[in-house]
């Protein structure tokens, strides 16, 4: 059997652990899937009071997605390598917002696509952070700076990479992502959205 579907298999399960969920429990903190949006990432384990929990979710995301590229990059076959690095960041993406381990019930994925999006490349990873730190700290909503860095970071991809098979995968991850902030699109134009700091 070819390395390669085993490689995207593994970043799938490392993308399905649930960082928000795992802390939680470490920590003796509710079930993030039960109190606020409901959504198991970091801004909702912030609700909690537990800053400590937040920021060690908001790491464990982001490293996994980091970590399933970079071990692509190390073991996939050197004929396919890019594409093999691209499905891999793909497929940790897809984990975290489809987990097996959490009845494919997952996170909205921003701190995972970050994690990617500096494996895929570091100049990358550090622009749309950028980005999105510059949407919060202006408008305190965490959703905002995720949509419009969403929007963003494929062209950033294509500047910083190519406007070919890279621009395309994260096209996709970025369209994924979207697609994930429905419900906070709805309330951003309805002005309803909440903000940073904000308890459950």
């Amino acid at each position: 059997m070819s390395v390669t579907p085993l490689l995207v298999l593994a970043a799938y399960l490392l993308g399905s652990i649930s960082f928000a969920v795992v802390i939680s429990r470490i920590m003796g903190l509710p079930d993030p899937r039960a109190y606020g949006s409901g959504n198991p990432g970091a801004t909702n384990v912030l609700r909690s009071g537990r800053k400590s929990a937040a920021a060690l979710t908001l790491l464990g995301d982001a490293l996994k997605g980091w970590l399933a590229v970079w071990l692509a990059a190390r073991l996939a076959p050197a004929d396919a390598g890019h594409s093999v690095v691209l499905a891999c960041g793909l497929a940790a993406f897809i984990g975290h917002l489809y987990p097996v381990f959490f009845r494919f019930k997952g996170g909205k994925g921003v701190a995972t696509a970050l994690g990617v999006l500096l494996g895929f490349n570091p100049w990358l990873g550090l622009a749309c952070l950028a980005t999105w730190l510059a949407v919060v700290a202006t408008a305190r909503i965490s959703s905002l700076g995720a949509i419009v860095t969403a929007l963003l970071a494929p062209l950033y991809t294509g500047w910083l990479m190519d406007w070919r098979e890279s621009f395309w995968a994260v096209t996709a991850l970025s369209a994924l992502l979207l697609y994930r902030h429905r419900p906070n699109i709805r309330n951003l134009l309805a002005g309803k959205e909440s903000r940073i700091g904000k308890g459950a």
